[in-house]
């Protein structure tokens, strides 16, 4: 098998390009490496999966990269890259447009010229907005809360304008909150954690109750895999969550019991984009592709403490 991932240098994004290497596929791997957060962790992991003969890899931007003959070459495309993060995408809405839903549209394009190119694309739990009733099912009304969010769902409706016209097989996988090793600087947990071991204040949006359905990396690359098998033509929809939403207070008391260390917490407002509550239902998810969640919350981020006594702490991102 033979694979395109783009944003393959990311945190989910290279967990998955070394899942694949390990079962046997060949990969041509997509990165612009671009500035919007540390990009020494992202070249080194590059570097690493370029160590492996059947990984080649293309920087550049998606809207100017040529995309026709990795495509045509391709069983799969897995498309990750985006301009991540729900606060930053009020202040470069126009970034994230280009990002997102341009870039989206490009490797539709590309993939419309080869119609048995499947496609997988990381969507996300934001398109849903503020919920009130959980879990939330795929069939929800879409209702974004956040500029981020809406260039998501703007990216799904793409995504069934061109399985409808041009007879494509896509996946759009809805992540819920994806934390473990290699999470983004920006990322709430890999703050936390390095508030904690530093000795830094943490700043907290809102009162700490707020509810998250934090589902571990592991869990979503093998819900990632899963999503690229045989299926017939047509934009198929998961939620991929842990399925055990807990309040941020809660997950502040198991970082104080994981790390030894007291955090210094320092409440602020509530932030503009972020809901009070998520949570997923992933009943069709574990009937249609037999997926399950198997990592628990505590598990899940006692790796990502030891990943940042580890690799983190040496200067790897």
């Amino acid at each position: 098998m033979r694979a395109v991932i783009t944003g393959c240098a990311g945190f989910i994004g290279s967990h998955l390009s070394e899942r694949l290497l390990e079962d046997g596929w060949s990969i041509s791997g997509i990165d612009a490496l671009a500035p919007t957060y540390d990009t020494t962790g992202r070249r080194a992991r590059v570097a690493g999966l370029a160590a492996h003969h059947g990984f080649e890899f293309v920087e550049g931007d998606l809207n100017k990269v040529d995309l026709s003959h990795l495509v045509a070459e391709a069983d799969v495309v897995f498309h990750l890259a985006a301009r991540p993060g729900v606060r930053a995408s009020w202040r470069d809405f126009a970034q994230a447009s280009d990002a997102n839903i341009l870039a989206t549209q490009r490797v539709l394009d590309s993939i419309a010229e080869y119609p048995e190119t499947r496609m997988v694309f990381a969507s996300s739990s934001s398109v849903y907005g503020q919920v009130e009733t959980f879990p939330v099912e795929e069939d929800r009304p879409l209702a974004p809360i956040s500029p981020y969010g809406v260039t998501k769902a703007s990216c799904e409706a793409l995504v069934t304008a061109y399985t409808s016209q041009f007879d494509l097989t896509v996946t759009s996988l809805r992540y819920f909150t994806v934390y473990g090793p290699r999470q983004r600087t920006d990322m709430a947990f890999t703050r936390w954690i390095r508030s904690a071991f530093l000795g830094e204040p943490i700043r907290v949006y809102g009162d700490g109750t707020a509810i998250r359905d934090f589902t571990y990396v592991a869990d979503v690359v093998s819900a990632t895999v899963l999503a690229a098998g045989d299926a017939p033509a047509g934009h198929r929809i998961y939620n991929v969550a842990g399925g055990s939403p807990v309040s941020l207070n809660e997950v502040f008391a198991l970082l104080t019991e994981l790390t030894g260390r007291e955090l210094d917490l320092r409440y602020e407002s509530r932030a503009l984009g972020d809901p009070k509550r998520t949570g997923g239902d992933t009943t069709r998810i574990e009937k249609e592709l037999n997926w399950h969640s198997t990592w628990s919350l505590r598990d899940g981020l006692a790796a990502q403490v030891e990943w940042f006594r580890g690799d983190w702490a040496a200067g790897v991102d």
